[in-house]
Parts: C-alpha cells; sequence; structure tokens
C-alpha cells in the first residue's frame, strides 16, 4: 500500500504508475473512473487534439473564455516547471495539498485494479486524467478543456461522452509506433475524439487526414468547421514575433487582433481558438464579447512556445519537439528573425525524426547549431545523440557540440552580442528544465 502523506510522496506514486499499457480501447480507464463514481460525468467540455498546436488552443480558448467571465478549467501535458500546471482553473494550477488529498485517495483503487484486473491498473496518464477529473468535480468550474495525451481514439481524455465543441489542430509525422505510420491512420486516431451530432473545428489538414477526418464526421453527423473554408486568419504585421491578426469566421468580420503568444504558427491556432470559443459560448447561449476576445488573446501565456525569457540578447524557448513542431518553428525564424544571427542550442529526444528536425535547422543561413544533451523524462527516453548525425548534414556555420546544456546556453551567451538571437529548442522536457534556470 502507497504511503502518500506529502506533495512528493503523491508525485512519486503518480510518477511511478506505468507509462504505457497496449490496449486498443478505454475499459481500462473506464473501469477505473467507474470505481471512483464516474466523476467526469455532469461537466461540460471542449475536446482538443492535434499533433502540434493543441496546447497553445487550449491555452488561448481558456483565456477568450476567462475574459468572458467563465470559470474555465483546463487539463494540459507535458508540464514545464510543475506537474500542477496540468489541472488548472483559469490558469490557477491545482494546489499541493489538493493533489496529495486527491492522489490518497485514487491509490488504493488504482492498486486494487493492479491486482484484481485481467487488463491491469492505471497507468500514469489515466492516474493524471482521473484525478482533473476529481478536482473539476469539485471545483465544478463552467467548462473543462482536455488536451489529449496521445492521438485521441484510445487516449483516457476520451471517456467523455458528450463535449460541447471537439477540435483537431493539425495531423502530422509523430508517435508512429503509437498511432501508425500513415496520415491517414494518424488522423483516424485523431477523429476518434470526434462525437455524435457535434461540432469540431478542423486546423489546416493534408488532404490524406482531412479525408478521413470528413469521413468520420459524416459518419457521426458532426458538423465541420474547416480553416480555409468556413474561417481563416492573417498576420497583418510580417516581419514582427509578436503577430496582429486578421480573423474572419462564424459571427467575426475582419476581427483584428493582437496575440500574447510569439510565433508565427499561433496565428493558425489562434483562429482554431477564436473559433471553439463562438461554438462553445453559442452552444451555452452566452453572447459574443468581441473585446473579451481581443481582451483573452492579448492576454494569453503559454510556457515554452516562443517564449522571451531575455531580452538583450533575446533568448527565446520554444518546445519544437517534433517534425512538424520544429518546420513551423523554422518558418518563423525565416521570417521574423531573419535579420538576426541565431544561436540554437538544440537536445532532442532519441524517439524523435532528430535527423530531419535538424536539417530543418541547418538550412537556415543565419543559425549557429550548437548541439547538446539533457537527462530525459526517463531512462527509457533519452536524448539524442545528434553529434553522430550532424557530419551528414550541410550547415552555413562550423557545428558546435557541448554535452552539458548549462555549459552550452553559457557558450552562446558569449558569442552572441546584444543585437543576436539565443534559441533553445528540441524538446519540452529539455524547455522545462532550462525554463527553470531562467526563473531562478
Amino acid at each position: 500500500m502507497a504511503d502518500i502523506s506529502d506533495y512528493q510522496s503523491a508525485l512519486a506514486f503518480i510518477h511511478g504508475r506505468p507509462r504505457f499499457q497496449k490496449r486498443p480501447d478505454l475499459v481500462r480507464m473506464k473501469t477505473f473512473l467507474k470505481a471512483l463514481g464516474n466523476p467526469e460525468k455532469g461537466l461540460s467540455y471542449i475536446h482538443v487534439t492535434g499533433t502540434n498546436g493543441k496546447g497553445s488552443v487550449v491555452a488561448m480558448t481558456q483565456s477568450i473564455l476567462s475574459a468572458h467571465g467563465l470559470r474555465v478549467g483546463t487539463f494540459t501535458s507535458p508540464f514545464i516547471t510543475r506537474f500542477n500546471e496540468r489541472i488548472a482553473i483559469d490558469g490557477h494550477p491545482i494546489s499541493d495539498s489538493d493533489l496529495t488529498r486527491l492522489t490518497k485517495k485514487v491509490a488504493p483503487l488504482a492498486e486494487k485494479q493492479d491486482q484484481t484486473c485481467e487488463f491491469g491498473g492505471p497507468t500514469e496518464f489515466d492516474l493524471d486524467t482521473a484525478l482533473a477529473f476529481l478536482y473539476f468535480q469539485e471545483k465544478q468550474p463552467d467548462v473543462v478543456i482536455l488536451e489529449v495525451g496521445i492521438g485521441g481514439l484510445y487516449d483516457s481524455t476520451n471517456v467523455i461522452e458528450d463535449p460541447a465543441v471537439t477540435a483537431i489542430t493539425t495531423v502530422g509525422w509523430d508517435h508512429m509506433r503509437l498511432l501508425g505510420n500513415t496520415l491517414g491512420k494518424i488522423a483516424a486516431q485523431k477523429a476518434g475524439i470526434i462525437k455524435k451530432g457535434r461540432p469540431c473545428v478542423v486546423g489546416s489538414l493534408p488532404a490524406e487526414a482531412m479525408r478521413v477526418v470528413e469521413f468520420k464526421a459524416k459518419d457521426l453527423g458532426a458538423e465541420l468547421y474547416v480553416a480555409g473554408r468556413d474561417f481563416s486568419s492573417h498576420k497583418t504585421n510580417e516581419g514582427q514575433l509578436q503577430a496582429t491578426i486578421r480573423y474572419d469566421g462564424l459571427s467575426i468580420h475582419h476581427g483584428l487582433y493582437q496575440l500574447g503568444l510569439l510565433g508565427d504558427y499561433q496565428v493558425a491556432n489562434a483562429a482554431v481558438a477564436i473559433t471553439v470559443s463562438q461554438l462553445f459560448l453559442q452552444s451555452a447561449n452566452i453572447p459574443l464579447d468581441r473585446s473579451s476576445v481581443k481582451k483573452g488573446l492579448a492576454e494569453c501565456r503559454w510556457p515554452g512556445r516562443v517564449e522571451l525569457v531575455n531580452e538583450k540578447p533575446a533568448v527565446i524557448l520554444d518546445g519544437a519537439h517534433n517534425l512538424p513542431g520544429m518546420q513551423a518553428l523554422t518558418k518563423t525564424i525565416r521570417q521574423d528573425l531573419k535579420d538576426h544571427e541565431i544561436y540554437v542550442i538544440v537536445a532532442i529526444l532519441a524517439d524523435k525524426q532528430y535527423q530531419l528536425m535538424l536539417g530543418e535547422l541547418a538550412a537556415i543561413a543565419n543559425v549557429h547549431l550548437i548541439l547538446t544533451n539533457f537527462a530525459g523524462p526517463s531512462k527509457n527516453r533519452p536524448s539524442a545523440d545528434l553529434a553522430g548525425v550532424m557530419k551528414d548534414i550541410p550547415t552555413h556555420y562550423p557545428v558546435q557540440t557541448e554535452p552539458n546544456w548549462q555549459l552550452a546556453i553559457a557558450k552562446a551567451a558569449r558569442e552572441a552580442d546584444e543585437n543576436d538571437a539565443i534559441l533553445i529548442t528540441g524538446s519540452l522536457y529539455f524547455i522545462s528544465d532550462v525554463r527553470q534556470l531562467f526563473q531562478n
């Protein structure tokens, strides 16, 4: 029996659960929630998935709805600084005491399921999701925005039955071992969150993925709101990291908004968030307040996504943790940082497409690459040996290698002048480590 007496022992129990248990259904999660009294029932939900952008869409949607006066719960992953960030209301994380109390409540039931169920007890993510449901059941926010962990169809969050709105931000190459080796298969997993008769907002998807999503929506009678067809957004201040956008869609025409989140890829994410927010407000019979949309977008913050943590020289953190994410980041470098020398400190998990990701960075003329390492989230998910693949990738400047990431940052700081930029990227887990350094 787990001894959970304080916050640290609660975290130890959570992180000590199995990470993956292959099973193509939700039986294990539903069994666990039933033992807890089905805390997921009776709440209003928005459900968001996507290869990239889902965290930013959750953050902007929360900010818009909170600006409308609603109490908004969010469940996100991974955390950047502290675990508590994953479960929050109006951006305020769950307290240490509440997390400890709820973990103490679920631990005996998790251990009982370990022993009594043929399919095993809850995984770490199952447990995280259940803790979120319990917390929101107690606090009763007006709406809960759930971010899918991986995929959608068999994700622990997909136990909810009747979300007000769902969203698929992007479909790209990531987690192929779990989701499939074609964009169609990956899209099928993400389309698994679409629910009968409920609207689904869809970002810009590859044609192969879009066909799968359209088929699923038609089968379920779910109306799709598709980027480029039903809504659109355009940046109006090219060359600036902080975008001003023009949005058109649903009841908003030629809306001009400044985004609090930096980076060109947030233009598309903001469009999805504005559309999701409008559809939720419609479903709840709440009038749209355009000034609240403006306020929510401008004030939104999301750590580790083109986050400026120092000004001279500019130090930017971005968790471009997969190939689509790196492609989006390099677009921002080319368009908004083209007049600066960029010192890029990069560390990537070994289970990602790191050779292709490095190729994206190496192709940019003003990028100086510094390769480094970090501990990784577990011994089974180490940091990749990036130096081993760089000999096959042409670069504009000599590549530097510094295994200690703190020393890599110091090296970049010595070489960059105040008009240059230092960009730290490659893994959200890496960004989590680095961000704590800049907060001290």
